[in-house]
């Protein structure tokens, strides 16, 4: 199937062409005939699908074509499209998809988040929109300064709904969808139908379609998972020593915590490695610029919390590292999604002390078969896990990723490059938090 098949318009059929793409991915094939129709949709695809694109191009038709829906392109300020996302980060991925397919429709958009002055949002707003890509917490923000009016949205998406519940904005999505007409579209897109997503499909979508790309909490698919055992005090040492052995570059790292995020990214840099630290303390200034220049390819490395986890845009990221594994075993499987995206191949490396023998238990659990794990000459572990397993022997180089063809609107940012990896979350340290990124 082409993109031609699915009824868009000349307009986003130019800007998706510009592109270079003529193929739909799987889930795009699925749920733009039934946006496209008006029907509300409950969509399960992992991470790197295509997910963005799914929504954006089929939105974007009905505001600008009035022979495929009601809809109209708006002539005041009020939006007729809202898209709540849980972090700053997919947010404006969002909202740079809408704009790239968009770049012929003349339609208007903006994004609102926090972590960044208010004002300027709201003299976008009063020159009036066409559609709103917001994070909870802004948003509300906004309705309670009387600065939004949602009273003629008609079209409303959840993305990542299960990380937003994860975050603890299910309060949130509930006072903001109380503030929009009852008669509208609804759209959910997920990585997981826990039982609490389920429940609010359930509340909120009337008679969905049901597009499903992907097994329940499946990892990508052409990522290789690998375990190092190393004790907690040596995984800085063996982290760096892997940096030197393979020449790695564009690594993507994951600790619990701010503070280890910030101290492991302080001891890289002092090595060589050129690094910087992402998570929730850092300003959207600060956060937009590390992003940037690891796409860029200045920084071999970037060290991040579970905010990073989801939401993040990187072309070919050939690896991740768990320098700690998750509490929740699920963030495993956002974490690993950063890389082996869209017909890629990817690696997954976790370095695993005596004390993650639990956490270890459950992400094997997950993932239904256990992880090939191995010690490092000079790098032994004086400290067993509970149940050894006979070591791997020396872990081999890690490969790059294998080059992809270009066939369809692949990547977390909505953008139809299968060879980008998007998508990114936003979620505290701890599952039960309850803490809100912006």
């Amino acid at each position: 199937m082409q993109f031609s098949e699915l009824g868009l318009s000349a307009e986003l059929l130019r800007a998706i062409g510009e592109q270079g793409y003529t193929t739909p991915t799987p889930v795009q094939q699925q749920a733009i005939p039934h946006i496209l129709a008006g029907r509300d949709l409950e969509a399960l695809a992992q991470t790197g699908t295509g997910k963005t694109a799914a929504f954006v191009l089929p939105i974007l038709q009905r505001l600008t074509n009035p022979l495929t829906s009601p809809l109209q392109k708006v002539t005041h300020t009020a939006p007729r499209v809202l898209v709540l996302v849980p972090t700053r980060e997919l947010a404006a991925q969002v909202l740079e998809s809408v704009r790239l397919y968009g770049a012929h429709t003349g339609l208007r958009s903006l994004a609102v988040f926090g972590g960044v002055g208010i004002n300027p949002q709201i003299q976008t707003m009063r020159r009036g929109i066409d559609i709103l890509v917001a994070t909870p917490g802004r948003l509300l923000d906004h309705l309670g300064q009387r600065t939004v009016d949602l009273s003629k949205v008609q079209t409303l998406v959840l993305d990542e709904a299960d990380r937003m519940f994860d975050m603890g904005f299910i309060r949130d999505i509930r006072r903001i969808i109380e503030r929009l007409p009852r008669e509208r579209q609804n759209l959910m897109f997920s990585a997981t139908f826990a039982a609490e997503v389920r429940e609010l499909a359930h509340t909120v979508l009337k008679n969905p379609a049901m597009v499903e790309v992907a097994r329940r909490n499946a990892p990508a698919e052409l990522v290789s998972h690998s375990v190092i055992k190393v004790d907690q005090d040596k995984k800085r040492d063996l982290l760096l020593h892997l940096f030197a052995a393979h020449g790695w570059h564009q690594v993507l790292v994951f600790c619990r915590t701010k503070h280890g995020s910030d101290a492991l990214a302080k001891k890289l840099e002092q090595a060589g490695v050129r690094t910087a630290a992402l998570h929730g303390n850092k300003s959207q200034n600060a956060r937009t610029r590390a992003l940037a220049d690891f796409k860029s390819g200045k920084l071999a490395a970037l060290v991040a919390t579970d905010i990073a986890a989801r939401g993040l845009d990187i072309d070919s990221l050939p690896r991740v590292v768990n320098f700690e594994l998750p509490n929740v075993p699920e963030d495993y499987i956002h974490r690993i999604g950063r890389t082996g995206r869209a017909g890629a191949s990817g690696e997954a490396l976790s370095l695993v002390s005596s004390d993650e023998r639990i956490q270890l238990r459950d992400i094997e659990r997950l993932l239904k078969r256990e992880i090939e794990t191995s010690i490092m000459p000079g790098f032994e572990p004086q400290h067993t896990h509970s149940v050894p397993r006979p070591a791997a022997g020396r872990p081999s180089a890690p490969k790059p990723a294998q080059a992809r063809a270009r066939t369809g609107a692949g990547n977390r940012s909505g953008a139809p490059r299968p060879a980008h990896s998007g998508t990114g979350g936003a979620k505290p340290a701890s599952h039960h938090s309850g803490q809100r990124h912006r």
